[in-house]
């Protein structure tokens, strides 16, 4: 079993990503931290964007969505996944244990907020989500198109991991390079069980975030038949950064005028 050694300076943040400062500096002790095994094709994915243990050396990871003349600003914490997603109309937070809510009008429905606080976040960290604890992986069928035969992996999920524990996700990877290439995924939230109605998203251009391959744009496709046929929308991701800076928890507080949601 591979062992990674951290050092590095503990580094607390006094805000968001968007307004990184650093207020205290102190030695950390190393740590030595052994690296679980995965299996041999998605090992090789992991490689190929990085490797596991630059991702496990990160302790938050921020970027922006535009949406028209509105930029959202996701901040998460790598390790507890709290989480904080800041615009001009509304701030959405989770702080651990509560999820909470800020705005002056509705300009976010509070029922949207258990599903969407996390979401882009784990299409966006893509495939280093897929090394969480609580997962089992299986080898699926290509996905054959255009010529190209792409390997599968399927993963699911142990019983209350995660909101979406019926979840499915399927990773098909470049045969030659091993990136990412496709996603397929099913929604369960709000069902009462699996479902077996795989959309799908195209990873198709990456960009280098502090060791990282992350991808800069998501193209989501129409499905015939359980297969993507042509490109219906598309998502950018700008300013992304991932570093090992331990943000500050009042990051992710609920702030004054803030609320909590179900």
């Amino acid at each position: 079993m591979n062992k990674s050694i951290l050092l590095l300076a503990g580094l607390i943040a006094f805000a968001s990503c968007k307004n990184e400062s650093t207020v205290k500096t102190e030695e950390v002790a190393v740590v030595e931290t052994p690296s679980r095994v995965y299996p041999d094709q998605i090992s090789k994915v992991f490689e190929a964007h990085g490797g596991i243990d630059t991702w496990n050396n990160m302790n938050n990871l921020c970027f922006t969505l535009p949406k028209g003349d509105i930029n959202e600003i996701h901040t998460i914490d790598l390790k507890s996944r709290k989480t904080r997603i800041e615009t001009k109309d509304f701030v959405l937070g989770y702080d651990g244990k509560d999820l909470w809510l800020k705005q002056d009008t509705i300009a976010f429905q509070p029922e949207r907020a258990r599903f969407y606080h996390n979401l882009m976040f784990y299409f966006y960290a893509m495939p280093f989500v897929l090394s969480d604890e609580g997962i089992t992986y299986s080898e699926v069928p290509a996905l054959e198109m255009d010529g190209v035969s792409y390997p599968g992996t399927k993963i699911s999920f142990g019983n209350e991991v995660g909101d979406s524990p019926d979840d499915n996700y399927i990773l098909y990877n470049d045969p030659t390079t091993n990136e990412m290439a496709w996603l397929a995924y099913t929604v369960t939230a709000g069902s009462d069980g699996p479902s077996e109605r795989y959309s799908f998203i195209k990873y198709a251009t990456w960009q280098d975030v502090n060791g990282l391959k992350l991808p800069s744009e998501l193209q989501w496709y129409k499905v015939v038949d359980g297969k993507p046929t042509e490109m219906r929308n598309a998502m950018n991701f700008t300013n992304p950064t991932a570093t090992a800076t331990q943000l500050d928890i009042a990051t992710f507080s609920k702030p004054e005028g803030g609320v909590l949601v179900e």
